[in-house]
């Protein structure tokens, strides 16, 4: 099933109901006692009305900087809940990641690594979550993207189990100066997570974040 973690969107309470509701009690105690200094004040000694005015503009400034935080905040509130539409929207859609690792599943793993330019030897290596190479080849050489499909055995023969495994790719020119690429997975995206401060896509327990997508598109329909 489909996931959504965290589906507060991060969106709390802030303190700008907080603030407005101190400001309006600092404004009304201020009201109170200039009240009380004009009906108490030395009419030989009048006390000065220009502070008074500059109180008065002190307390709309702030007054219009906590009006403008809490329209902030509405933004933000709006663009969090955009992102949290737009991300689960993407649950049950197939995208291109950029990464290396894809899960070996029922002795199947599929990768698609590009070359900047042309090469003269492409070396393949299937290594497994600690770093040991489990499995080596000769990759395609021509520029472009390449599909590399591993049936799960290591270079004994020996089928081994379905599990995290990543992919590296060297590639040499002619000259036997390392050449440019990249490799990129197919997933399933499974889920979101509004847990951290973006939004993130979900394959498994595994976070995706938006930045490392290539490509979306629809799943193909399961053969009959």
């Amino acid at each position: 099933m489909p996931v959504l973690n965290g589906l507060g969107l991060n969106l709390n309470a802030s303190n700008t109901q907080a603030a407005g509701a101190g400001l309006a009690d600092n404004f009304d105690t201020f009201l109170t006692l200039l009240t009380e200094q004009l009906k108490n004040q030395d009419p030989l000694s009048p006390l000065d009305s220009n502070e008074f005015v500059g109180q008065l503009v002190q307390f709309s400034g702030v007054e219009q900087q906590i009006a403008q935080n809490r329209n902030l905040e509405s933004l933000i509130n709006l663009n969090a809940a955009s992102s949290a539409t737009s991300a689960v929207g993407f649950i049950g859609k197939e995208v291109d990641v950029l990464g290396s690792r894809v899960d070996l599943q029922n002795g199947s793993a599929k990768w698609t690594y590009t070359s900047a330019n042309d090469a003269d030897s492409v070396t393949i290596l299937v290594k497994d979550t600690n770093g040991k190479i489990v499995f080596q080849t000769q990759g395609q050489t021509g520029a472009g993207n390449q599909s590399f499909t591993w049936d799960g055995r290591d270079n004994a023969g020996t089928q081994l189990a379905d599990g995290a495994y990543d992919l590296e790719v060297s590639a040499l020119d002619t000259s036997g100066n390392l050449v440019s690429t990249s490799v990129s997975t197919t997933q399933v995206i499974t889920g979101a997570d509004f847990s951290g401060s973006e939004p993130a896509l979900l394959v498994g327990n595994t976070r995706l974040a938006f930045s490392d997508i290539l490509a979306v598109r629809e799943r193909a329909p399961l053969a009959i």
